[in-house]
């Protein structure tokens, strides 16, 4: 039995210097490398490709002792992402078939949490009735809110409530991935219940955490970003960060406006500042790496 289950499909992020021309991504492949390497137990159901399956992937989350589930798809999430300076253009080469909730083992439903990392839409709402009343759900938002078209620059799709969103305990999306004005009056309906929570990351600037508290009213936390040593690649912080945000509330369960939930936080940033370090999945951190920086003096931006 896993502590987590993270269901995604593993995307090919299209890299010239790869001798494969491509290397592994998604945030199936960066949460679930995460949690494991933070001494979780993790299950993945992950989508391949037959490229991807043919090249041994996922190699990284087998070696770090990921129980895998692979589901082989006729077509799997392909970009192209090109860091400029007024930041990240991404281009779809190909898209991604559904990933079915049929995939999960039985066994692995009574996980205490699950994360759900979709890049490209494959993660749909039957996934939404598989965790148990009691498990804590995390969600990859902005996997959701794509609008993919194979040869062109991924657009945006507005926020909007679903089975998914409303089912997430934790939800993130980078404000990269939304237009201005983007929430606008649908904010109420997005975070349904009290104890929900929104984190909206943005970079070196660090982010704002949204919650309903018990009287309804909705509450914003900003938290700073951590000071990273050098920045090398930014592909897979968001989702080390909910991976990380997802870990500190099966570890403490922080409640809204507790130290706990500043340390949480903390946590999350640190081991995304980690994650920008290095290329790919070579930059997923263990849990020394993020004590480590924990304890440096002035960390935060």
């Amino acid at each position: 039995m896993p502590d987590v289950v993270v269901v995604g499909a593993a995307a090919r992020d299209l890299d010239p210097d790869e001798r494969r021309g491509w290397r592994p991504g998604g945030g199936v492949s960066y949460g679930a490398l995460l949690l494991a390497r933070l001494g979780l137990r993790v299950g993945a159901v992950v989508g391949l490709d037959a490229v991807s399956g043919a090249s041994g992937e996922p190699a990284a989350l087998l070696a770090a002792g990921v129980d895998v589930v692979g589901v082989r798809l006729v077509h799997g999430p392909v970009f192209d992402n090109r860091e400029l300076p007024s930041g990240r253009i991404q281009v779809c080469h190909d898209v991604s078939d559904p990933l079915p909730a049929e995939a999960l083992p039985a066994a692995w439903r009574d996980a205490r949490a699950f994360l759900f990392a979709p890049v490209a839409g494959e993660v749909g709402p039957d996934w939404a009735t598989v965790p148990g009343p009691g498990a804590v759900v995390a969600l990859a938002w902005q996997g959701l809110l794509r609008r993919l078209v194979p040869g062109l620059p991924t657009g945006r799709l507005a926020p909007r409530a679903g089975a998914l969103p409303a089912r997430a305990d934790i939800a993130a999306i980078s404000r990269e991935d939304l237009a201005p004005g983007a929430f606008g009056d649908g904010l109420d309906r997005l975070l349904a219940r009290p104890g929900q929570v929104l984190a909206v990351t943005a970079g070196r600037a660090g982010g704002l955490r949204l919650t309903r508290d018990p009287s309804g009213a909705i509450r914003g936390r900003r938290w700073r970003a951590v000071r990273t040593h050098r920045e090398v690649d930014p592909t897979g912080a968001g989702d080390v960060f909910l991976a990380a945000l997802l870990a500190a509330r099966l570890a403490a369960r922080p409640s809204p406006g507790t130290r706990g939930e500043d340390a949480a936080l903390r946590f999350a940033a640190t081991a995304a500042s980690l994650c920008v370090e290095d290329v790919g999945l070579a930059g997923v951190p263990d849990l020394a790496r993020v004590a480590a920086r924990l304890r440096e003096p002035a960390a935060a931006d």
